[in-house]
């Protein structure tokens, strides 16, 4: 028995990892900058949009995925069995960059808040963070990401339980410190920037919607699933429906609760109003750092997939271990997953991985209502 590989239900394999990228870092350190740029209505219509177009995709991975027999590869698998390896690979190699970038912009989030933090500024001598500080600093960051990796997939989705818990109290204490007690913003001062300059809709949105796509997140770990056919639809739907009422819910109480020059000048805000700040930080910390390990994991095996149907150099296809580790797939994730982290900048990240998120999201609406019209 022991030398079968290790498998997850619909709550460890799929909700988990999708919620806990759902809930991550453009939930903490964007969605009150959204909210004071686009105000409550602007706010509200950007969700709602971002949320349908999740929606869609989910239903149509979903109903997919009851149709067929789901190996590893995630939605790659599912598409490419669907429609054939050249549509199925072309959206595979787009959702993987998105991942692959993904894993920059959670790793660029968690190393702003980091630095940010009074402590590790005055430790550093840092007065105000730059590029520099953040590319450094975030490529340490995903060495010891790809490090644990390595070392045990089923090590890295146990720990997913206690970041889900801490989320959980930080989301408390961000609630009972807006609605409860009032925060004194006086003195407050941030190490991060804010551009300075006016956002139309499109770019605020392009710069949100990445919140949105961490139901990948739980697809992509298909081949670690003891039901893929039951636990897909069901975790993916939950994850989804869930980070839309709190989205929805945290920009009411940001809009009406929290003063909009706050809002718009301090990313890190959230620290300044929560009940036990220390709460927010671990969320913030547990969140972004566990939606990077979401994506290190996921990622090589959407890579792996494609290139084990020699869409890609067979090399990318290589697995080690009683679980197929995809080693080789995980080195080429961090390649690209660098190129990302040395861009620096959260906003221009985000806008990025929405570009990849959205085209791939496309095409997999389109393919589900070409097998419904072809399906008998």
């Amino acid at each position: 028995m022991s030398d079968q590989p290790k498998k997850f239900g619909f709550f460890a394999g799929v909700f988990t990892p999708s919620i806990l990228t759902i809930l991550g870092v453009i939930m903490y350190l964007r969605l009150g900058w959204v909210t004071g740029v686009a105000g409550l209505a602007g706010a509200i219509a950007i969700i709602v949009l971002a949320h349908v177009i999740s929606f869609a995709t989910g239903l149509s991975v979903s109903s997919i995925a009851t149709d067929k027999k789901i190996k590893a590869g995630g939605i790659y698998y599912i598409l490419s069995r669907s429609l054939g390896l050249p549509m199925g690979g072309s959206i595979g190699i787009t959702l993987f960059i998105g991942t692959a970038l993904s894993i920059a912009l959670y790793i660029v989030g968690f190393t702003e808040n980091f630095l940010s933090l009074k402590l590790i500024s005055n430790l550093l001598d840092i007065t105000e963070v730059t590029l520099s500080h953040i590319r450094i600093t975030g490529s340490i960051v995903l060495m010891l990401l790809i490090v644990i990796a390595l070392v045990s997939t089923n090590a890295a989705i146990k720990t997913q339980f206690i970041i889900l818990g801490v989320i959980v109290l930080s989301l408390l204490s961000i609630i009972l410190g807006i609605t409860l007690f009032t925060p004194d913003i006086s003195n407050v001062e941030s190490i991060i920037s804010t551009p300075q300059r006016e956002f139309s809709f499109v770019e605020i949105f392009a710069i949100f919607f990445p919140a949105v796509t961490g139901f990948t997140a739980g697809i992509a770990m298909s081949g670690d699933l003891k039901d893929p056919k039951k636990d897909i639809p069901m975790g993916t739907m939950i994850s989804i429906v869930v980070g839309f009422i709190i989205y929805m819910a945290l920009a009411t109480l940001f809009y009406y609760g929290v003063d909009e020059e706050l809002l718009k000048n301090d990313y890190n805000f959230l620290v300044t109003v929560a009940w036990i700040p220390f709460l927010v930080i671990a969320g913030i910390w547990g969140a972004t750092l566990s939606s990077a390990l979401g994506g290190i994991l996921g990622g090589p095996r959407i890579i792996q997939a494609v290139a084990q149907d020699k869409i890609l150099p067979r090399v990318l296809s290589v697995g080690h271990g009683k679980n197929n580790e995809p080693r080789n797939a995980l080195i080429f994730t961090f390649i690209i997953a660098e190129l990302g982290i040395l861009i620096g900048d959260l906003n221009v990240i985000a806008g990025v991985v929405s570009m990849f998120y959205l085209t791939a999201y496309g095409f997999i609406n389109i393919s589900f209502a070409l097998e419904k019209w072809a399906s008998t």
